[in-house]
């Protein structure tokens, strides 16, 4: 599927990579113009992609110098957690989107939403709330939670993925103002509501079906 194959691509021959989008830039018009996404993609992702790449290797040549290099060694710490979330997440955010997509979930995710939500409807309304209200920049994730079975969402300040533990993304929506500002300049309502026509529920049902599969079957192990 497109999320496990640009999972693949983002990592290849010992080096974080910036995988390929599965649409063209103009793919995602009119809910997200061609060049907010180019510049996105191109220089904001690649950006975190080169930050991880420098910080592992950083922290590998701290060897033997780590006792005398704890004020250097917390900051390389929060640069690995703030470029190793801003390139899975976003990963994750190009890999669930698609042209002509949108509506409402169907199968396996359909019914975990209905279970753990109620309703879509209500789901929607949720996550959108989470989307918005984040103060400054982050991301609103919907995440599967695999000791209680549950599907959880999590708002994420910048790309620090503060998540419950063992909680595995399953779709995300960015609001740094980058992802929408040369169209929706501040209005991150008005985006957040465009998003959710892009949103490729089939791939998130795959992930979804996969992941817990992996979980529920460990009885049988």
């Amino acid at each position: 599927n497109v999320i496990g194959k640009m999972m693949k691509e983002a990592f290849e021959n010992g080096q974080y990579k910036l995988p390929e989008l599965p649409y063209s830039f103009d793919g995602l018009e009119p809910h997200i113009d061609a060049a907010t996404l180019q510049i996105h993609h191109d220089k904001h992702h690649q950006s975190y992609v080169d930050g991880l790449n420098k910080t592992i290797q950083e922290i590998a040549d701290l060897e033997g110098e780590i006792d005398d290099e704890s004020a250097k060694l917390y900051g390389l710490e929060r640069n690995l957690s703030f470029n190793a979330g801003g390139h899975v997440l976003h990963t994750l955010f190009w890999a669930t989107m698609a042209p002509k997509a949108g509506g409402e979930p169907t199968g396996n995710i359909a019914d975990a939403i209905n279970n753990n939500f109620n309703s879509f409807d209500f789901f929607k309304k949720y996550f959108s709330k989470v989307a918005t209200t984040i103060k400054g920049s982050g991301w609103a994730l919907l995440t599967y939670e695999p000791i209680g079975d549950k599907l959880i969402v999590f708002a994420v300040n910048d790309h620090d993925k503060y998540l419950g533990p063992g909680a595995i993304p399953l779709l995300t929506v960015d609001v740094w103002e980058h992802a929408y500002y040369l169209k929706y300049q501040n209005n991150r309502e008005e985006f957040v509501k465009a998003w959710w026509n892009l949103v490729n529920w089939n791939e998130v049902d795959k992930a979804y079906t996969w992941i817990r599969r992996r979980f529920k079957d460990k009885e049988k192990m």
